[in-house]
């Protein structure tokens, strides 16, 4: 119990440092893992070993996958390739249901690209639906931003999942499976609050100006989705190919959608498929989108490694011990991890963080949990997903970011947005859940 005690002051310490301080959470995870050993009497090789080892051995993992991941999303940001496939759902739509297909596109916008820039990329669409359609902006904003917000925190090649499943050892592409599995519904029950719920009028359609035009060829619809769904497909078949029941035998067919199925090399053929939306040679152009994407990542895999250093030092605690009382509790295991993210997002903002200090924490957890399966690792990984999403408010870039780009008022963002982020994290869980207690 006592370890437990020291591990809630840790992440509140944590939690203050990165909200009331601004202590960027690269630092603030390295100070916090350097805290918990001391409270836990760790030695000083122990201590160190365990930083560094962690730190190492988690961006070994998903270093690159990271990397990869952010240059396909500044490419498809920069490109125009986002407004390709909104238009395309629009059209394929019909404006009747535009929030339907606003929220659509989030999906899978954000499958690649950071939700932030995404609503920003596509606010400026969405305020021209509002004036041609007559539908409230306010309705539009909400089903957008909680379509990025589904696929943001439950699908890799997003960077929270992904250092999630790499901190937990989890199979990445039995996480992209699950994960697309669950966001569907919780993503519906956002579009559903969004339709029924949140018909606010917050301004004059008639002074929204059409998004500009890039001064350069966009590309086509196949070349823009190309590098978000080869990834996708090539991850899902080399974790259909490992299935127990040997769905492709053993001979060449395994091996290839082994090799090419692994994220590594998945993530950089979509990479290289991404270098196919800039035409006509502007080298210059590329060369800037490549380098703004790789700072990008820069920044996401610190804060990953740092996770990792955090995670590893618990391991060398008993926080294990305590943790083993939830493994009986008729298999509400994964309520643990969705209320340690669940209290990390609400408290301090950033999706990202929540989901890569919460995956830390329970590293050290996932078998007392009775989530050791890789089943219930990938589920684990899903519920820290879930808890990430519970809520976004003030203390949240992206609830400023849907606010102001959507021209609301401080409270309707919380009347609107706000409640959808809750009702998606519940969506999460209860979904989740139930396939805890069907698959696991």
């Amino acid at each position: 119990m006592i370890i437990f005690f020291w591990l809630l002051l840790v992440v509140a310490a944590i939690v203050w440092m990165t909200a009331r301080w601004k202590v960027h959470p690269f630092l603030a995870l390295i100070f916090g893992a350097i805290g918990i050993g001391f409270l836990a009497r760790l030695d000083t090789e122990t201590l160190i070993g365990s930083l560094a080892g962690g730190f190492g051995s988690t961006l070994q993992s998903i270093g690159i996958v990271i990397a990869a991941g952010a240059i396909i999303g500044e490419y498809l940001d920069r490109s125009g390739g986002a407004r390709v496939l909104a238009n395309k759902i629009l059209n394929k739509s019909g404006e009747k249901f535009a929030p339907l297909s606003m929220s659509l596109t989030g999906y899978i916008v954000s499958i690649p690209v950071f939700c932030d820039s995404g609503f920003i990329v596509l606010s400026a669409l969405n305020k021209a639906i509002a004036k041609r359609t007559k539908i409230s902006l306010t309705v539009l904003a909400v089903a957008l931003a909680s379509g990025l917000y589904a696929t943001h925190v439950f699908v890799p090649p997003t960077p929270g999942p992904l250092a999630a499943a790499a901190t937990l050892n989890a199979d990445i592409g039995l996480v992209l499976i699950l994960g697309l599995i669950v966001s569907i519904p919780v993503m519906a029950a956002a579009l559903a609050w969004a339709v029924l719920f949140c018909n606010y009028e917050n301004t004059d359609t008639d002074s929204y100006q059409a998004s500009k035009t890039p001064d350069y060829p966009l590309p086509s619809f196949k070349v823009a989705i190309a590098p978000i769904l080869t990834p996708i497909i090539l991850i899902a078949l080399k974790s259909i190919a490992e299935y127990p029941t040997a769905p492709f035998g053993d001979g060449w067919v395994f091996s290839a959608s082994v090799f090419l199925g692994d994220p590594i090399i998945a993530l950089l053929i979509g990479v290289g498929m991404a270098f196919l939306m800039v035409t006509g040679g502007r080298k210059k152009i590329q060369n800037e989108w490549l380098e703004d994407g790789l700072k990008k990542a820069g920044i996401i895999i610190l804060i990953t490694g740092a996770g990792g250093a955090f995670g590893q030092v618990l391991r060398e605690t008993d926080l294990g011990e305590f943790a083993s009382q939830f493994a009986a509790i008729g298999g509400l295991g994964v309520l643990v991890p969705f209320l340690i993210a669940a209290f990390l997002k609400t408290a301090q903002g950033s999706s990202t963080v929540a989901i890569i200090t919460a995956a830390a924490i329970c590293a050290p957890l996932i078998e007392p949990l009775g989530l050791d399966s890789s089943m219930g690792t990938a589920l684990a990984v899903l519920a820290i997903g879930a808890g990430s999403l519970t809520v976004s408010h003030l203390n949240d870039s992206y609830f400023w970011v849907v606010a102001k780009f959507s021209d609301m008022e401080t409270s309707t963002a919380l009347k609107t947005h706000t409640i959808a982020t809750l009702i998606m994290g519940i969506t999460g869980l209860i979904t989740i859940q139930i396939m805890v207690w069907v698959l696991v």
